[in-house]
């Protein structure tokens, strides 16, 4: 699979090695090179400095060959942006997007935007975490 990541984050660079080791075709996308820091030493992608926003740099990234996009940048907007772009200028099949606005989150995904967010996510988790029966405490 052919997977273009727009945000070098912890996240992107952590979704990117993983990704890498499994075989895929992997492009990272940053406006900031020294985002690229945080890939893996043996990552075998390809990390290109450029806006995911701008069709020239998505482009340049393999977004006419990519069977998925993913836009991970700390931007809500952005990432909306640029999954919109991806989905339908580029006819991406696989496009998701982070929202950290839960609002915002379903509004994008009743508009066809697959998205997802950490905030719900994580406060999920710590829920479940709170719910459950305490482990044993060691002796």
């Amino acid at each position: 699979m052919k997977v273009v990541i727009m945000g070098c984050g912890r996240v992107g660079a952590r979704l990117a090695g993983l990704l890498d080791i499994e075989g895929h075709g992997v492009t990272i996308l940053d406006t900031n090179t020294y985002s690229f820091r945080r890939l893996p030493a043996e990552f075998g992608g390809t990390a290109l400095t450029g806006n995911g926003m701008d069709e020239e740099s998505l482009k340049k990234a393999g977004i006419e060959e990519a069977d998925a996009f993913i836009a991970l940048t700390q931007g809500d907007n952005r990432n909306v942006m640029a999954a919109q772009i991806a989905r339908h200028i580029f006819k991406v099949p696989r496009v998701l997007c982070r929202i950290y606005d839960p609002l915002r989150r379903e509004l994008f995904n009743s508009l066809g935007v697959e998205s997802f967010s950490p905030t719900t996510i994580f406060a999920q988790m710590l829920k479940e975490k709170l719910e459950a029966e305490p482990e044993e405490e060691a002796k």
